[in-house]
């Protein structure tokens, strides 16, 4: 039986992405020239797969509102609303209605590629079982480390310090029907949820499970830094294409979108890969580096120098910015001269100031994660791994650092 359907799960509330997912769903942010979830429904179509019911939960209006049947992008979409979160299994459980033949499954907040999930259908086509994607990481201590041997599923151990192996569950499986029968049998783990992998693990035990090795085009975006590796990621295959406007001695080199009702002014120097969404209105006389990627509507102005960054929609950056490596939310304006620092003084990789502790980003470069609607004065600097919260008003010459709550006044 060919694979028809999709199942997306994209209920999570996304607290490590605090705070640009306060207003928005994780799969609405923008990355990668489009909301995270349009490049999933992307490939699934590519797939042939155009079936596809999405599992909210967390602002779920603002999900079905933005896709609607889902007719724009050519698929028939469905929604189901989880509302208590207890897990993937429990996630999964939910779809039982609407699911009576095999179907693909993908983990919300995982950026699934058009290849990885042909592999995936291909090895269910060939073998009639449930199927894992696995995908090996350099540490799978924070994820749920596999054993296989001959593409037949071992053994699964979630979040050990002790992995199987470097191999772990990258949140793609097609599961059969049949999978119901184990996701009501799935006991509540020490974690307090309801686990796919211990369904996985029960159903492992009765027949085959199947996994099959993925490429190296996989992020699972749980951080702000997950989210700029999946920007760089979906933006080095980008095509380049110009519809907008661009004038006359602004210089355009690799690969860059304009869209239509986009404006480059003179002056502006662009070196791709960049994207430039409707609406936006670039310089004069501005730099964008390679991986800055632009929604609807952003201002860039003159003496901006913008690099490795996502800007959100509605954001103002008119006047001597520096912006490097990092994300902002929408509506946000900073003053003429803020700086945002990307570099530690001692070269040391930049700390993340998260609620409850203070986390590496595994980056030597790193600059803020800046939620939506805030605004700078004149001359503003903000330090390298700053987190500032919504409707934050940071006054002329301040210096932030840290963590900064929603709705903070620094004058």
């Amino acid at each position: 039986m060919h694979i028809l359907k999709a199942l997306i799960l994209a209920a999570g509330l996304g607290n490590r992405l605090k705070p640009l997912t306060s207003n928005t769903p994780k799969p609405l942010l923008f990355v990668g020239g489009k909301p995270f979830l349009s490049h999933t429904i992307s490939a699934l179509k590519e797939n042939g797969i155009t079936d596809i019911c999405i599992l909210t939960g967390w602002k779920s209006m603002k999900i079905r509102d933005f896709y609607g049947n889902g007719s724009d992008l050519g698929v028939n979409l469905t929604y189901i609303e989880q509302k208590d979160l207890k897990g993937t299994a429990s996630a999964v459980l939910c779809s039982e209605d609407y699911m009576s033949e095999p179907f693909v499954c993908i983990n919300g907040d995982v950026l699934a590629s058009k290849e990885n999930l042909s592999r995936l259908i291909s090895r269910y086509n060939d073998t009639k079982h449930d199927v894992m994607g696995i995908i090996e990481v350099p540490d799978a201590s924070s994820f749920g480390s596999v054993s296989e041997k001959d593409g037949i599923l071992l053994d699964i151990k979630e979040k050990s310090d002790e992995p199987l192996s470097n191999f772990i569950n990258s949140g793609l499986f097609v599961f059969t029907p049949d999978i119901f029968e184990f996701l009501h049998q799935t006991p509540l783990s020490c974690r307090g949820e309801f686990e796919i992998t211990d369904t996985i693990m029960r159903a492992a035990e009765e027949k085959q499970v199947h996994v099959v090795h993925l490429s190296d085009v996989w992020v699972d975006i749980g951080t702000p830094q997950d989210l700029l590796d999946a920007n760089s990621l979906l933006m080095s295959s980008m095509a380049p294409c110009i519809e907008g406007t661009v004038e006359p001695g602004a210089v355009i080199k690799g690969d860059v979108v304009i869209e239509k009702g986009a404006l480059v002014r003179s002056g502006s120097y662009l070196e791709g890969p960049i994207y430039i969404s409707s609406g936006c209105d670039i310089g004069p006389n501005c730099y964008l580096r390679p991986y800055t990627c632009l929604a609807q509507d952003v201002r860039i102005g003159a003496a901006v120098e913008v690099k490795n960054s996502i800007i959100m929609a509605g954001t103002h950056i008119p006047h001597h910015n520096y912006v490097g490596d990092s994300i902002i939310g929408e509506n946000c304006n900073l003053g003429s001269g803020t700086k945002i620092a990307n570099l530690r003084f001692d070269g040391k990789n930049v700390k993340l100031h998260f609620e409850d502790s203070c986390v590496d980003s595994q980056r030597r470069k790193m600059g803020a994660v800046i939620g939506d609607s805030v605004s700078t004065g004149i001359n503003s600097m903000i330090n390298a791994g700053s987190i500032i919260f919504e409707d934050t008003i940071i006054g002329p010459g301040a210096f932030v650092s840290g963590r900064i709550a929603p709705g903070s006044r620094i004058l």
